[in-house]
């Protein structure tokens, strides 16, 4: 996605609607600069109608979809644009795994590179960015589900939200690539996790203990393991040496503890896959299900979760921040994050 201004030029001007030709822009339309663009959009098309002399009926085509598709742009960018620029633009914050698509958003509507984009974020994990957005520090966020504290904490102080789901999520199990293991059963996993499966031997791999890795207790995949896992069920407690602070140390030590595939853990599906930080890891099947994007999106894999938008319920409908969050709930956004890698909401 380093390249991804060139990439989603190509494709709005292919597929996406006059709404994502508008955000791009980043422009507030008048009837001059319609009039400009509707002239350059032709004069660009005639030229290469007449570089392709050798296939006219195609180029003629291409040049009436062109015509169209700007006529319909430019018409509705004088009745609804609205101009994100560094100024007003929301203060983003959320979950690491959800970093990728506030950059994505960054550099679509603020027409700057990925890079520069990225440079202007500073996401702090998903309980913390909570209470960012209750004491103002932050407008919205993109993020995992918090903990059941936050949303406490957040009664306590008659804070009122608004969250809404953008993409699916799911979390995967991590072993060692040498770990001869290839699926787990929900129910393997639950006694794996509360103590009562100790040894790779009861589940069908080698005699060997098992290690089973943990995330501290804000962090948004403790909260998908909780919660969409275990369930009812408690966790056993860890020694602290495997209970990881960040997604990153997690996948270190499944990777390379005692230098053996006893350890076993869990992480977003995006966090694994798209930022490809399970590279040298085994993604195991669940329930015999591979966790792959089309098994999520049908709800096949079991351990499915969200990533949401999140802002103040006062927040003005007309502000920067209530656009921003309606426009990545919309086509245009949805579209985004499918481009990104995140399973789209069914």
């Amino acid at each position: 996605m380093k390249n991804f201004k060139r990439v989603s030029a190509a494709l709005i001007a292919a597929s996406l609607s006059s709404a994502m030709l508008m955000s791009t822009s980043c422009r507030k339309a008048n009837q001059t600069e319609s009039s400009s663009t509707t002239s350059a959009t032709t004069t660009e098309a005639t030229s290469t109608e007449a570089t392709t002399t050798e296939a006219p009926t195609t180029t003629t085509e291409a040049t009436t979809t062109t015509e169209e598709t700007t006529t319909e742009a430019t018409t509705t960018k004088n009745e609804n644009l609205f101009e994100f620029t560094e100024a007003n633009y929301p203060k983003l914050d959320g979950s690491t795994s959800t970093k990728p698509m506030a950059a994505a958003i960054t550099s679509v509507l603020l027409g700057i590179s990925r890079e520069e984009a990225e440079s202007k974020l500073e996401f702090h994990k998903t309980t913390q960015s909570f209470t960012y957005l209750m004491s103002g520090d932050a407008d919205m966020l993109i993020c995992a589900q918090p903990a059941d504290s936050i949303f406490e904490m957040m009664k306590e102080q008659d804070f009122e939200y608004e969250m809404q789901p953008f993409a699916t999520e799911a979390l995967v199990f991590v072993v060692n690539n040498s770990n001869p293991i290839e699926s787990l059963t929900t129910e393997q996993i639950q006694k794996i996790y509360t103590g009562e499966i100790t040894n790779w031997k009861e589940v069908g791999g080698e005699d060997r203990k098992i290690v089973p890795v943990q995330r501290n207790k804000e962090a948004g995949s403790q909260v998908m393991m909780e919660k969409i896992v275990m369930k009812d069920l408690t966790m056993m407690e860890a020694p602290t040496e495997l209970v990881v602070g960040d997604m990153g140390g997690l996948i270190e030590v499944v990777k390379s503890f005692d230098n053996s595939a006893d350890a076993i853990g869990y992480t977003p599906y995006y966090y694994a896959t798209n930022m490809k930080m399970a590279d040298g890891l085994k993604i195991i099947k669940v329930d015999d299900v591979k966790p792959e994007k089309e098994t999520i999106q049908k709800g096949e894999y079991p351990f499915r979760t969200s990533y949401f938008v999140v802002m103040a319920k006062n927040t003005p409908k007309d502000s920067p921040t209530s656009i921003l969050f309606n426009w990545v709930l919309g086509p245009d956004g949805q579209k985004l994050a499918e481009m990104e890698g995140y399973v789209p909401v069914n």
